[in-house]
């Protein structure tokens, strides 16, 4: 074959390799828009959990604290396959850059959010291990209460941060925190007061959950600055300097 025949064959080559490639790279952004998404479930079911494990520790509701605990492994599942996306895709496709960054702070994220159902889980097992009684005696129910909504609003903004890649709001999150170590301190305060007639089982519980929840918040918190991180290449306290 000469080499004008053999020259005929290269735009076919091309034409059929392009859209190949094309699907390719298709593939592989809708496998970087999966993680996107899944850590918002992440968020939604992290949530959930600790509504219902603040309720549970409130009002010794052993069905709710059951339903956190077996719940945890979906939020553990969804954190798996995270992970073996994420070290599939650097494997495969050897990301430089954003989608670099993006890989990265997803694990990051992951990991956090499966760390806040665990949080949620031990709020639950020491609603579980108290019952039939309540964990919180009644002096200290509405502190513990608000607690538990400050946490939700948080990984409730920590979601929309995340959805959105909105870095004015990611960077609200660390004020956030701000309410509920107010609220942790105001814990101890009542802990430690002269009046506490509560023994020193009720008060290791409490001081206990008390901890479980200013640790959510900080998770929260870390969710959104590696969305900040994401969006920007800066940390938070880089910006705001």
């Amino acid at each position: 074959m000469d080499d004008s025949a053999l020259a005929g064959f290269i735009p076919l080559q091309n034409d059929i390799s392009a859209p190949k490639d094309t699907k390719l790279r298709d593939a592989y952004h809708e496998e970087l828009d999966s993680l996107s998404h899944k850590l918002v479930e992440m968020t939604r079911l992290a949530r959930s959990a600790m509504a219902r494990a603040t309720t549970a520790l409130l009002d010794a509701d052993l069905r709710l604290a059951e339903e956190v605990i077996s719940g945890d492994e979906h939020i553990n599942k969804i954190d798996t396959e995270i992970e073996e996306t994420v070290f599939d895709l650097m494997a495969r496709q050897q990301p430089v850059a954003g989608d670099l960054r993006t890989l990265i702070t997803s694990l990051r994220m992951s990991g956090d959010l499966e760390r806040m159902g665990d949080l949620a889980v031990h709020i639950a097992k020491t609603a579980r291990r108290r019952h039939p009684e309540s964990a919180v005696p009644p002096e200290l129910q509405s502190t513990v209460l608000e607690m538990g909504q400050v946490a939700e609003r948080m990984i409730a903004k920590a979601g929309s941060v995340i959805a959105s890649q909105d870095v004015a709001m990611g960077l609200e999150l660390d004020a956030d925190d701000d309410q509920m170590d107010k609220l942790h301190k105001r814990l101890f305060t009542l802990l430690l007061a002269p009046t506490w007639k509560h023994g020193v089982e009720p008060a290791v519980d409490i001081t206990l959950a008390g901890r479980y929840f200013e640790r959510f918040a900080d998770h929260a918190v870390h969710v959104a600055e590696n969305v900040v991180y994401l969006v920007t290449g800066q940390r938070p306290e880089e910006i705001n300097q």
